[in-house]
């Protein structure tokens, strides 16, 4: 493939290997996400309450990242990584067993472990595989291809659907269980791509728990950060599902379009964050999404009901777009880092931290919707992208470049 021969990759760096089980892996979690949230409401009946509940357990590996990475102190990157996709590839397994609400937790839990291991050592890996000064551009390429994985399993989940309801006549569990089978081959393919002679095997030396004053502001901002994007994450699907009736195929369509348009969004949000910064980037993005939250929890009692779909529908795509200049806060991180062992174990710390008011934020957001209704729910959303935006001006600005 003609990028992985570019100026953006070192050589014999395991790229191609890595990004093709990036890909694949993209696609089983696209499957995934395509499907979760239609699955709880259409099989266990979850309500905003429960679904918070659900996602509070579903984010609680996240919390414990950094004390599983402790664990595996003696483990490369790139087989942290395989692990990772193993944990999932039996999570979704598991799917495919009868279950009440505790035990579906439960295995939605095992899933998101796996999910969890993978989300650090890939964004790592990334940067590690990068030439001096491509940082940005190759956690570009890794968001886009992803997306090209999300793209593809959203559209396998949609017609999947169509098809199964429109000419197999089937419904419900039948449908979702192919899905869980799909993601499990899907997953084991994944995992055997990333084999390569070319990924490192030196163990990474990671701490139990890494915490140095010259990340303070990064951790704040991952706080900030992990608020808002769990209200999302959590809820805005659910407010498709529950308050405008989206079907499953509908909702994986919608997801498919949102990867589809960062395919192209995520490269130029790397670009620009190496020409602009990532202290302009985490500014502005975070200014945009204000407005984007306020929409999406009041189109319902501004709008008709029509007009209300397709504004909510355009803010979700919008969302899933600016998701993209979370990249800018590894930059920050890579340029205080002084080593790589330093860099993964500080990111996986602010996924714990985003991680500790996000399972905060979970259940929170359900009783605030049951109590007072998706508007106030995303308003404060917007609260929390209006800290971001104040905490991100705190950042010193970056040396001009000469010429």
């Amino acid at each position: 493939m003609k990028i992985f021969k570019s100026d953006i990759f070192r050589s014999a760096s395991g790229a191609y290997a890595f990004f093709l089980s990036i890909f694949v892996w993209g696609i089983g979690v696209g499957c995934f996400m395509a499907v979760m949230n239609n699955f709880l409401s259409d099989i266990y009946h979850l309500n905003s309450v429960e679904r918070g509940w659900l996602e509070f357990f579903r984010e609680m590996p996240g919390l414990a990242l950094v004390f599983l990475l402790a664990l595996l102190h003696k483990t490369s990157d790139w087989k942290v990584m395989r692990l990772g996709t193993l944990i999932s590839m039996i999570g979704a397994g598991l799917l495919l067993v009868p279950s009440d609400k505790v035990f579906v937790t439960a295995i939605i839990m095992l899933w998101s472990t796996g999910e969890h291991l993978v989300m650090p050592v890939r964004s790592s890996i990334a940067m590690q595989i990068a030439k001096e000064g491509h940082a940005g551009q190759s956690l570009g390429y890794l968001t886009s291809i992803m997306n090209f994985g999300t793209v593809a399993g959203s559209i396998l989940v949609a017609l999947l659907f169509y098809a199964g309801t429109t000419w197999l006549k089937q419904e419900g569990e039948v449908l979702y269980h192919a899905v869980w089978i799909l993601i499990v081959i899907l997953m084991l393919i994944s995992f055997l791509s990333s084999f390569t002679k070319d990924a490192p095997q030196v163990p990474s030396k990671r701490p139990r728990l890494y915490f140095n004053r010259k990340f303070n502001k990064f951790y704040a901002l991952e706080l900030f950060y992990g608020a808002r994007k769990q209200i999302f994450l959590t809820f805005a699907p659910y407010v498709l599902i529950r308050e405008y009736g989206m079907s499953t195929a509908n909702i994986a369509l919608l997801m498919g379009i949102c990867a589809a348009i960062n395919i192209f969004i995520a490269p130029l949000v790397g670009k620009l964050t190496d020409r602009w910064g990532y202290r302009n980037t985490m500014i502005w993005d975070t200014v945009i999404l204000f407005f984007v939250c306020l929409l999406y929890g009041y189109a319902g009692e501004i709008f008709p009901a029509k007009i209300a779909l397709i504004v909510v529908c355009i803010n979700f795509l919008l969302d899933a777009m600016i998701s993209t200049t979370s990249l800018a806060t590894n930059i920050y991180v890579r340029q205080l880092a002084e080593t790589k062992d330093e860099l993964t174990s500080t990111l996986s710390t602010g996924i714990s931290i985003n991680h500790l008011i996000s399972i905060l934020a979970a259940p929170a957001g359900g009783w605030i919707w049951m109590k007072w209704g998706v508007g106030m729910l995303f308003a404060f959303a917007a609260v929390m992208a209006i800290f971001n935006s104040l905490f991100a001006m705190t950042l010193p600005k970056p040396a001009k470049k000469n010429g």
